[in-house]
């Protein structure tokens, strides 16, 4: 069977999708999770995946939960049995995602999210992935998704979201754009394309179990029937100038206002000091 936790999407409520639930004889259960535009922690892919960024003016969380619900009736058609993190516009805590997710051994967990960033022209479709036991499942649904899309593929990433990391069952988070492109946003407007997304993102869950290393084979190229293993970027150890910039901007803007501030009261301290009359020990002023 497949869960797919209630999804709600984005990246905190991005971070949420309603998940379905579909029961099929000899398939895992896979959890689809999407999040809200403002419900971005821990796992935040910058700011704009909370209450947005400059440029940012398309809502992501019906964006996502539209995917998310197209998806879950393309499953469910399927035989799956899909469960939802979310259905409607409403705020789940990750730690209950995670829960819901963990509840179900026999299932996989699939966050749908857009993205955001404050450099206009960042663009791309991006697939994150934390566990090895996930990374068939990420490559499978990046290589239909970032195939078929009409922007440009950045890539499977590795990634400690929080989702992503304390789930015990394969969990990855697609991101389907940015909506701080214009370009992307206008896509992710397109009901065509939320539904194209929806179907690349199913295909890619179906065909999971056909993924294979074409790295460790003396032909380079995945045979017919197969899917091949994606290469990815570990961004535990490398940071994504495009994703990380706004939130070390922020970092050393706060530490250049801290020490402003010191500075400010450690000069008005000494002035203060300087223009105060001394005490003698007799407690009167020594002129």
């Amino acid at each position: 069977g497949l869960l797919a936790q209630v999804l709600d999407h984005g990246h905190a409520a991005r971070t949420e999708h309603p998940v379905h639930l579909v029961q099929r004889a000899h398939r895992p259960a896979e959890v689809l999770e999407r999040r809200l535009a403002d419900d971005q922690v821990e796992g935040a892919l910058g700011e704009g995946h909370r209450g947005g960024v400059p440029g940012q003016r398309i809502s992501e969380k019906d964006k996502t939960l539209d995917v998310a619900q197209r998806l879950r009736s393309l499953l469910t058609a399927q035989g799956y049995r899909v469960v939802m993190t979310r259905d409607s516009d409403v705020f789940v805590p990750l730690g209950m995602r995670v829960a819901i997710a963990n509840s179900y051994s026999n299932a996989i967990f699939v966050c749908i999210h857009f993205n955001a960033a404050r450099r206009w022209g960042a663009n791309g479709i991006e697939t994150y992935f934390y566990s090895r036991d996930s990374l068939p499942l990420a490559s499978a649904i990046h290589y239909y998704v970032a195939g078929g899309a009409p922007t440009p593929n950045r890539g499977v990433r590795r990634r400690g979201y929080y989702v992503l990391r304390n789930t015990r069952i394969p969990a990855v988070l697609v991101e389907c754009g940015f909506l701080t492109n214009p370009a992307e946003a206008q896509y992710a407007q397109s009901s065509a394309y939320r539904q194209q997304l929806a179907e690349e993102i199913g295909r890619g869950i179906r065909e999971r179990s056909l993924v294979v290393n074409t790295s460790t084979s003396s032909n380079r190229y995945a045979a017919a029937g197969t899917v091949p293993l994606q290469p990815y970027l570990d961004l535990t150890k490398v940071r994504d100038p495009d994703l990380s910039r706004s939130k070390h901007s922020s970092r050393k803007s706060s530490r250049s206002k801290s020490s402003r501030k010191k500075s400010q009261q450690s000069s008005e301290s000494e002035t203060k000091k300087r223009r105060s009359p001394k005490q003698n020990d007799a407690g009167g002023s020594t002129p």
